[in-house]
């Protein structure tokens, strides 16, 4: 028996998955590394972490696996996108990495748009100037770091930076670089433009690979250091998103995903590199050669109710809180929530939004809140899938990954709100198991990504949309979209008085 692992290096931990050639996930190790928040806005990682809990993880696999290490064929990678870590001759880190979730970068979008434009920006990258995205980071670090970046030779996303410590090698692939804003999506290269505009070296940019590519194998030191064969080779793996789309079978038109993780996502299949979606949403290339996939982005969906759980729940088990939310009627009993704990991307790109409980009274429960919690992270969800719709896609079936299928009240309110049926798989390991797909595909297992897809992937269960209910939250999400447009001054206003 053959077996490939697949690592998901994700915002809060590092995920490991040994997988076989039936599709069956043999083990899995979970690392988790803390997030550094300085001040207000800021998110960062120091990148080491991911590189010691990553060697502790897979040492700890190998350690559970009865079999051959050499029978373990290949590794690829998901990666939490946009992340910035800068790298000087010598391939040290410069300084602790800028996350996809910081968002001081509010003068440097504006900075991108006065020079590029916002026309061309979205001509040549297909997205907007966000906060998020890796450019921002870059010119920021330029700007009040000067003598730090003048040392910087290259950048790389982190999970790129992990691949570097494992094999030696530096590249990056086109599903992580589309969302750098230096990339030319439709033309899969980096864009000498906006590097001139900017006054970057291109050589700032790694080279760029295929997602299935073998980009070598295991260093000596860290297969010793893992117990692993050095002869185990690498593959180069792909963004987050992209590697849950492969690992949710999102592979043809038409086919939508919806994946909760700190922060959530709504990603639909796009065959076209010309589609026109005036930088609402995000377009990216695929993790699949020559595919491309549309994603709206909610910042805080499983963020929103782990802060719930800590700030109010702080003893309890998820399962603890979420335990009798079916009892709770549509609309929480007239409670609203909105999660813009840290801001918001679709279809609000605005950093200074902040998060709102609407009607409470004295007569809610917990229950009440947490079911507010669910529908409001649905809710902003559902903006991109109204988004999709409103440009003629047709979506009658979502897949969803991650902690919103974990709970079937959860899985039956994302059916009810999207009005669409709602799959759950045998696995939830979107990205991982994606990453997984990518390295058998890359070792030759089958001819297409389609077919191993199609063995790794399974239904567990259907949510079909309740009529009744899909009523009352077209009505409830009417509202929801209001408290925005009537919070927005008030979230201005008191930012001056946040830490």
């Amino acid at each position: 028996m053959k077996y490939v692992i697949g690592i998901d290096l994700g915002t809060s931990a590092v995920k490991l998955i040994l997988i076989n050639q039936t599709g069956t996930i043999v083990e899995e190790v979970s690392k988790s590394y803390p997030l550094i928040h300085e001040k207000s806005g800021y998110s960062e990682q120091e990148p080491e972490q991911w590189v010691e809990k990553t060697r502790e993880g897979l040492a700890e696999l190998v350690n559970k696996f009865n079999g051959n290490v050499t029978d373990i064929e290949g590794i690829s990678y998901s990666g939490q996108m946009h992340g910035l870590v800068l790298l000087d001759e010598s391939h040290s880190v410069l300084r602790n990495a800028i996350l996809w979730n910081d968002v001081r970068t509010t003068a440097q979008c504006k900075q991108i748009y006065d020079v590029v434009g916002k026309e061309r920006l979205l001509d040549i990258t297909k997205n907007p100037a966000l906060e998020g995205f890796t450019l921002p980071k870059i010119l920021w670090v330029k700007e009040n770091e000067p003598e730090l970046f003048a040392k910087a030779s290259v950048f790389l996303l982190p999970k790129d930076y992990l691949r570097y410590r494992m094999t030696g090698k530096i590249h990056s692939e086109y599903s992580d670089a589309a969302g750098t804003l230096l990339l030319n999506v439709g033309e899969k290269k980096w864009s000498t433009e906006i590097c001139q505009l900017f006054e970057l070296n291109e050589e700032l940019c790694p080279p760029l690979v295929e997602s299935h590519e073998c980009v070598g194998t295991l260093t000596d030191e860290f297969a010793h250091q893992t117990g692993l064969s050095p002869e185990t080779k690498v593959f180069a793996g792909g963004a987050d998103n992209a590697c849950g789309a492969i690992g949710a079978g999102i592979l043809t038109e038409g086919t939508t995903l919806c994946s909760v993780g700190t922060s959530g996502v709504v990603l639909s299949y796009e065959e076209r590199n010309d589609r026109d979606f005036a930088g609402k949403v995000h377009y990216f290339n695929h993790g699949k050669e020559n595919a491309f996939y549309t994603m709206g982005v909610t910042l805080a969906a499983g963020y929103s109710l782990s802060w719930f759980k800590e700030v109010f729940a702080e003893h309890e088990s998820f399962e603890q809180l979420l335990d009798g939310i079916d009892e709770v009627p549509v609309g929480a009993n007239g409670l609203l929530f909105t999660p813009y704990l840290a801001g918001e991307r679709t279809p609000h790109a605005d950093p200074t939004i902040r998060a709102s409980f609407i009607g409470m009274e004295g007569a809610h429960t917990k229950k009440d809140f947490a079911r507010a919690v669910l529908e409001g992270i649905t809710f902003s969800l559902h903006e991109s899938i109204e988004i999709f719709r409103e440009s003629g896609k047709v979506i009658e079936q979502i897949t969803s990954i991650g902690g919103g299928a974990k709970n079937e009240t959860w899985l039956q309110i994302q059916a009810d709100i999207f009005n669409a049926k709602v799959v759950k798989l045998q696995s939830e390991q979107g990205p991982g198991i994606g990453a997984a797909i990518l390295a058998a595909y890359g070792a030759g297992w089958s001819s297409t990504l389609q077919e191993i897809a199609d063995l790794f992937v399974q239904q567990a269960n259907v949510y079909e949309p309740i009529a009744e209910n899909v009523e009352k939250y077209k009505e409830l999400f009417s509202l929801y979209q209001d408290v925005y447009k009537q919070t927005k001054e008030l979230n201005e206003g008191l930012s001056k008085f946040r830490r």
